[in-house]
């Protein structure tokens, strides 16, 4: 069992990695993924060598818990791609001074495009002051004299009249407060046609949903109560796993999709839904997509963000209350129950499932008893498990950005290092979270800006937001002793 726990970390901490980190850094990412399970491993031979009883020291897990990321850190930063990314181009302009004389640095536009750009400019919406030449970026600052909304867009459509495709227009907080335009050149257009032939491949997400059906139809047999002598004698049982699969892979497809149709709406370059595959624990491990073009403002970022979570949820929860009632109560074990203990699941571990479970099954469930989840109920607690991941206010996670989009990248990149150490210390408790604690301290806490990451969100959207964030507190927070007491 230690194995397997040992295999699903390293590969779900293999998909992150290749996800978040793999383009901004040089360092390889087998490298990276070492360092990152160096713990797992070290921690893993010391109970294999000393058994479960007696506890590593202090002193070996504090190294490892502040070594490892110091080194994950180092090695990023040594590797980083020095590329115009816009989280650079945003750093750039907030706080770099110049380092060599204007005259050192190659400018990307001539004399008399220089006029054509300061021209761009209308005092009235962006009083421009100066423009500073960047190897990565063409910083232009000045004074906001109309809203963000109406300074980026006019700013903006005159440089594409001007320029064309040429450059992309970032509009980022400084240090001060002031906001400043950023050119970088647009990487697409270095590229040309050759992105648009490989962006959408139908066949291989085809492929990867059909491969990723059978896993999940094998994973849901067992789950199902088939044994290997059963299935070995009539292979027809198999199709007793398709509760499972189907719920399973309809909840991750639609919140995947919901991803998809927020980007398109915003005519953001984005990749068809990818399953993951995998031949063991639940069949699967998850499905991403991939962005192909920056966001264009705060507000595409947030509905991208919180699209894939509420379409996923909208899913879930009917699968889980159907699941339910067709679910048996069993006793609590000795041992104890967790969120992902199907066999004898407690729902007080979670807020959301103690609600939901009452509000099926009434008093057929007390305090002291477990639910024996039939094969829909745990597609739809998986549903609920990977909301909550997705929705933690970490990074490029859907939660980091949300949070960004809602209160901006400083405060959304301090937000995403409060919840990993809340997550930390919840997982002291309840070890079933130890894996996401640990795989959230190493994915990066700033998310990437947006073009525009100036203009704030409308009132109706930061509601929302608050919703799901709410929404994550009630999957993860055990139920308090008040409310089971009311309702057992």
């Amino acid at each position: 069992m230690v194995f397997f726990w040992l295999i699903v970390l390293g590969l779900l901490t293999y998909v992150l990695l290749q996800r978040s980190v793999s383009r901004i850094t040089r360092t390889p990412v087998w490298l990276l993924w070492l360092v990152m399970m160096m713990p797992a491993f070290v921690l893993t031979a010391w109970v294999l060598v000393n058994g479960s009883e007696k506890p590593a020291p202090t002193a070996l897990l504090l190294g490892l818990f502040i070594a490892c990321p110091i080194l994950y850190w180092a090695l990023i930063e040594k590797g980083r791609i020095a590329l115009p990314k816009a989280a650079e181009a945003e750093s750039a302009a907030a706080d770099a001074k110049p380092l060599a004389p204007p005259k050192s640095v190659p400018r990307p536009i001539d004399k008399d495009e220089e006029a054509m750009l300061q021209g761009c400019f209308p005092w009235s919406v962006y009083y421009l002051q100066n423009i500073e030449y960047r190897p990565q970026a063409m910083i232009c600052r000045g004074q906001l004299r109309s809203t963000p909304t109406v300074a980026y867009d006019t700013v903006r459509e005159n440089i594409r009249r001007h320029f064309g495709d040429r450059f992309l227009v970032l509009f980022q907080e400084g240090l001060q407060g002031k906001p400043v335009f950023a050119l970088v050149p647009n990487p697409q257009v270095e590229k040309g046609d050759r992105s648009n032939q490989t962006l959408t491949r139908p066949g291989l997400a085809l492929g990867l949903l059909l491969v990723t059906l059978f896993t999940t139809t094998a994973v849901g047999t067992y789950l199902a109560g088939v044994t290997e002598e059963q299935l070995q004698a009539t292979p027809a049982l198999i199709l007793q796993g398709l509760p499972y699969a189907l719920g399973l892979l309809v909840i991750l497809g639609c919140h995947e999709m919901g991803h998809y149709l927020a980007a398109r709406r915003y005519k953001m370059r984005v990749t068809l839904p990818y399953f993951i595959p995998v031949p063991f624990f639940l069949g699967t491990l998850g499905a991403f997509i991939q962005m192909k073009s920056p966001v264009p403002n705060r507000r595409a970022l947030f509905d991208v963000g919180i699209a894939g979570p509420l379409s996923g949820l909208v899913v879930a929860v009917p699968l889980l209350l159907w699941g339910l009632s067709q679910s048996t109560i069993v006793p609590i074990p000795e041992t104890g129950s967790s969120l992902l203990n199907f066999e004898a699941l407690d729902p007080k571990a979670s807020l959301m499932l103690t609600l939901l479970s009452k509000l099926v099954l009434g008093s057929a469930v007390a305090a002291d008893e477990a639910i024996h989840l039939h094969p829909i109920a745990i597609a739809g607690c998986l549903g609920l498990v990977v909301t909550a991941l997705n929705l933690m206010p970490v990074g490029q996670l859907d939660g980091g950005h949300i949070v960004h989009a809602m209160y901006g990248q400083r405060i959304g990149s301090i937000v995403g290092q409060v919840a990993r150490l809340l997550v930390f210390g919840l997982a002291l408790v309840h070890p079933e979270l130890m894996i996401w604690a640990i795989l959230l301290f190493f994915i990066p806490a700033a998310d990437q800006p947006a073009l525009n990451d100036v203009s704030e969100l409308d009132d109706r959207r930061d509601m929302l937001g608050l919703v799901a964030l709410t929404l994550l507190v009630m999957i993860v927070l055990p139920a308090p002793g008040i409310l089971t007491r009311l309702l057992y």
